[in-house]
């Protein structure tokens, strides 16, 4: 609800402060007085363009501020809010300013944003009717929201909105998975000629390396037996054995051992050494007995060792056991490929499933549609009558669609200006009043089953007169009841159904044009409304006939 709307400096409007009623404001003044100039300054906070061409002061900034009052219970707001680190207040302040260079800025409770931001909560607060604008009443989206609004679709579609959204999570899985298996079909051959490959190798963990090290010690076979043969000939077959010249050199000192102090430690070393030599011996003589040149063998590892370089190399790895993690990377490919094939038919049938539900949900909420087709039609077609559109009418179509996120239906508003039985669509053949008082005759409606945003009429009435005019008040005043409406008029039937009358008006101050705006009282509004009927010089009658249109 728009409470209070604050313009500086815009086009002919030094300073003006607007308190408005929560529930029919009406605002009138002479043409040309600045009513549609505060219509365009309203555009501003709106997220219209807006150009250095309006500062009345070309040194001074232009600034409009409009304070809106929320409730907590208006969720797309509070989404809105939330979902752009907003501070969340039950008053929004919104806030244009445009500098003499020509740089405009926003706000919102302060914090700088921009006039898509701007003109996306604007849209929330804000429903803005002006003579041949396109109306949201043409577009598709705003139309099945009306006629969910009468069925009473809400809750339906809240549970609708939930299944779709899984159901689309499994459309999307389903796809990714059977692209995945195409993908693996491609690669599924290949993959199962690699994995045979190491299969056929069948390499235990290090066998390579292993392998390696025994090919190294077969061909080098004659190198170690001499080598060994040589160590065991020094230690204990030469001519002065290692061991028995050791031995020899421990019985000199076993004499004295008591005598010299050290010796008894000397002589232990000593024979632990003799004993390590001794054994040393011994594992050279089974080293020796080990070792023997097998051609067959050597020709066998050779072969294996051959066949695994190879495929290390195919493989670009290094060892037996990334060949080894290969292998098991690619059976787990294989298995994939056998496993998805169960994935899939799982994720179908769950998409069948959901799809059934959905499709079930989307028929009742469909029914619920159709049930309110005639009374609305019924309804909006006597209204048109009522606002002097005599030979109007509009038709509910509801064809069948596919599924989407709001049902299964396609729904259009036709309409036919001259009983001609030609329909169509609103936004080819309406005329910018005939739309304007369609939309107040269907948002009437709807206004206490639709969040709607506060709704500002600029002079949808032209062209009507007398009852019809008369009957466009009447509706507007039942409208205002749910939703805070304003509206600029010409037409005293319509004035004269006001919470609040605002009196646009100017007046010259040092020798330059301002406008000004003030809350007329009773009195003041008799007066205003009789001026609107007879001209400025009211007539008796014409003040009775305003009396009148107040009290009613």
């Amino acid at each position: 609800m728009l409470t209070r709307l604050s313009i500086r400096n815009y086009a002919i409007i030094d300073q003006l402060e607007i308190d408005l009623s929560n529930h029919l404001s009406i605002i009138t003044g002479e043409t040309g007085a600045g009513k549609s100039i505060i219509v365009g300054a309203l555009g501003l906070i709106l997220g219209q363009r807006a150009e250095t061409a309006v500062l009345k002061n070309k040194d001074q900034k232009c600034i409009v501020e409009g304070y809106f009052l929320t409730e907590t219970k208006q969720e797309k707001i509070m989404t809105f809010l939330k979902d752009h680190e907003l501070d969340v207040h039950e008053e929004i302040v919104v806030r244009r300013e445009i500098a003499p260079n020509g740089k405009s800025r926003a706000f919102i409770n302060d914090t700088p944003v921009n006039l898509s931001q701007l003109n996306a909560l604007s849209s929330l607060l804000v429903d803005l009717h002006q003579q041949f604008d396109t109306l949201d009443l043409g577009q598709s989206d705003f139309q099945r929201a009306v006629i969910d609004a009468l069925a009473g679709n809400h809750s339906a579609l809240a549970q609708y909105h939930t299944v779709y959204k899984e159901l689309a999570e499994l459309k999307n899985k389903l796809r990714l998975l059977k692209q995945q298996k195409t993908e693996f079909n491609k690669e599924f051959d290949y993959h199962q000629f690699q994995f045979n490959e190491l299969e056929e190798a069948n390499f235990e963990p290090g066998e390579l390396e292993k392998l390696d090290a025994e090919l190294k010690m077969i061909t080098n076979a004659e190198g170690i037996n001499k080598a060994l043969e040589k160590a065991l000939y020094e230690l204990d077959e030469g001519e002065a054995p290692v061991l028995l010249k050791l031995k020899q050199v421990i019985a000199q000192f076993h004499p004295y051992q008591s005598m010299l102090p050290g010796l008894s430690e000397l002589e232990h070393r000593l024979n632990s050494a003799y004993i390590e030599l001794q054994d040393i011996s011994g594992e050279a003589s089974s080293l020796k007995d080990k070792i023997s040149f097998d051609e067959n063998a050597a020709e066998k590892i050779n072969e294996r060792m051959s066949a695994g370089y190879r495929l290390l190399k195919k493989h670009g790895v290094k060892t037996t056991d990334d060949l080894i993690e290969i292998k098991t990377a690619l059976e787990k490919k294989l298995q994939d490929v056998l496993n998805i094939d169960e994935t899939i038919d799982t994720t179908e049938t769950a998409y069948n499933k959901l799809f059934a539900a959905i499709t079930e949900k989307a028929s009742a909420i469909s029914a619920k549609r159709k049930a309110i087709i005639k009374p609305l039609e019924q309804q909006v077609n006597q209204m048109l009558v009522q606002v002097g559109m005599p030979n109007a009418r509009i038709k509910v179509d509801i064809t069948a669609a596919g599924l989407n996120a709001f049902g299964a239906d396609e729904i259009a508003l036709l309409f036919d200006a001259n009983k001609s039985n030609h329909f169509q669509p609103l936004r080819k053949v309406a005329s910018g009043g005939e739309l304007s008082r369609l939309m107040l005759c269907i948002k009437s409606l709807v206004a206490t089953s639709m969040d709607m945003p506060t709704l500002i009429f600029d002079e949808i009435d032209t062209g009507i007169s007398g009852e019809a005019a008369k009957q466009v008040g009447v509706i507007m005043k039942a409208l205002s009841s749910a939703r805070q409406v304003i509206c600029i008029t010409h037409q005293p039937q319509i004035a004269g159904k006001a919470d609040a009358h605002y009196f646009v008006y100017k007046e010259v101050k040092n020798d330059m044009v301002s406008t000004g705006v003030r809350l007329l009282n009773k009195d003041e509004r008799i007066v205003a409304i009789a001026r609107m009927l007879s001209g400025e010089k009211p007539t008796a009658a014409a003040l009775e006939n305003a009396r009148e249109m107040i009290m009613n």
